[in-house]
């Protein structure tokens, strides 16, 4: 029988849920190994085998286009067989693309590893986000997913400082391998510790209180369980896809190519760029937390209303890097940390707790995978565009960091317009 939302858990699920969160946490900071190992060695792959920064973007392109479809490939293909499928089908190709990486001479062999690498990865979102659905209840799932969220920051973090490590140790190839071998591991603490729902156990499924039309305390802003993706529901998640287009090409340009230029325009050896723009991530740790109980202890519930605020102050950080970041090294690592920590809250609370909160149980994975899919475009786009204007410019950052001021201008305007739909009662965000 199902657990209603103020019923006490018993002890057998409390400790299934600690499971689930470190099994779900580990995959997909596990799979940031197998994601970053490319950007941290893009110097690299430029002084060692010759491929320019043109190309290095067509690269990333690909991987990035491959991700974006695989997003939307999940949705549909998680939902019948489930994450816990997914995911270790998902971790078992990336790892797998990451070691041919270490054995690639030319940039085609890595625009086809590169296709690979990122139809795998786009598992970790929409499995992870579906299989957490199922374990925690509405009332906590911003706090839940707050903490939760940190697995790519942290993950990140880790990813990026172990492979400019393995990079100063081990050169290009262990670059590739190191991180192979750490999403190894994690596949098989993931094989034995994950379930998709209580039920697979034995335990009661939970409820939330917004399944519960009748409980006079349920938010008033809260629509009913939708019970299809109608029309309401898709101009919902458009305007969260369409949202999160903006801010993932803010936060994939500094994942890919800010140790590209503090290697190459402000001159740092490739592991000091390595662990200096891991002050984007640090950074964002600190803001996903903040944001998480932020968004359940005192704005209720009310995510959109606090990614707005946070989001402002995205697109004010964006303006500093813009207009000092370019040429002061200092002011270029101040701006990143806050564009991090403005950045994280918004992100994780729309493509995560958010995702669960608007399309329910029943439609999280496939509410995960399509605004994660749609913002997966904005990378896609950020990649080739920033590598070609970098390529015919090489010494002008101030386009390429104007051009990120721009697309936190817009995110802003986006998340303003879901704050609207929210107080009208047309989506449970």
């Amino acid at each position: 029988m199902p657990l209603e939302p103020t019923v006490l858990l018993p002890r057998a699920l409390r400790r299934w849920r600690i499971r689930i969160f470190v099994s779900t946490w580990i995959c997909y900071a596990g799979l940031y190994f197998c994601r970053h190992a490319f950007y941290m060695a893009k110097g690299d792959l430029t002084e060692k085998l010759g491929i320019d920064a043109g190309t290095l973007g067509t690269i990333g392109l690909i991987y990035l286009a491959a991700y974006a479809l695989g997003e939307f490939n999940s949705a549909a293909v998680g939902s019948r067989v489930g994450p816990r499928r997914l995911l270790l089908a998902g971790m078992a190709v990336s790892l797998s693309a990451n070691i041919a990486f270490g054995f690639a001479t030319s940039a085609r062999t890595f625009m086809i590893f590169m296709a690979l690498n990122g139809v795998s990865q786009a598992t970790g979102w929409s499995g992870n986000i579906g299989t957490l659905a199922h374990w925690f209840r509405q009332q906590e799932r911003g706090r839940v997913m707050g903490v939760w969220s940190t697995c790519y920051q942290i993950g990140g973090a880790l990813a990026r400082g172990f492979a400019a490590f393995m990079l100063g140790i081990g050169g290009l190839r262990w670059g590739f391998w190191g991180g192979a071998s750490v999403l190894a591991a994690v596949w098989i603490a993931f094989f034995i510790m994950q379930r998709n729902r209580p039920e697979d156990v034995g335990l009661p499924a939970l409820v939330d209180a917004q399944e519960q039309p009748d409980q006079a305390d349920a938010r008033p802003s809260s629509v009913t369980t939708p019970t299809r993706l109608d029309a309401g529901l898709l101009l919902t998640i458009g305007l969260m896809g369409c949202f999160y287009f903006f801010v993932k090409l803010v936060r994939y340009a500094l994942w890919s190519w800010a140790p590209y230029f503090l290697q190459l325009h402000f001159k740092l050896p490739k592991n000091r760029a390595g662990y200096f723009s891991t002050i984007f991530d640090i950074c964002g740790f600190l803001g996903v937390i903040t944001a998480g109980f932020l968004s359940d202890l005192v704005f209720g519930g009310r995510r959109a209303v606090l990614s707005l605020l946070l989001i402002a102050g995205l697109a004010a950080s964006t303006v500093l890097l813009w207009l000092a970041g370019a040429h002061s090294l200092p002011m270029f690592g101040l701006s990143i940390g806050l564009i991090g920590f403005c950045l994280y809250g918004p992100d994780s609370l729309i493509s995560g707790a958010g995702a669960i909160d608007v399309g329910s149980r029943k439609y999280a994975i496939a509410a995960a995978g399509m605004i994660n899919g749609m913002g997966s475009l904005g990378p896609v786009l950020q990649e080739v565009v920033i590598g070609n204007m970098y390529k015919n410019n090489p010494g002008d950052l101030a386009s390429i960091l104007g051009l990120l001021t721009g697309a936190a201008v817009v995110a802003t305007v986006l998340m303003g317009l879901l704050v609207l739909r929210a107080r009208q009662g047309k989506c449970n965000l």
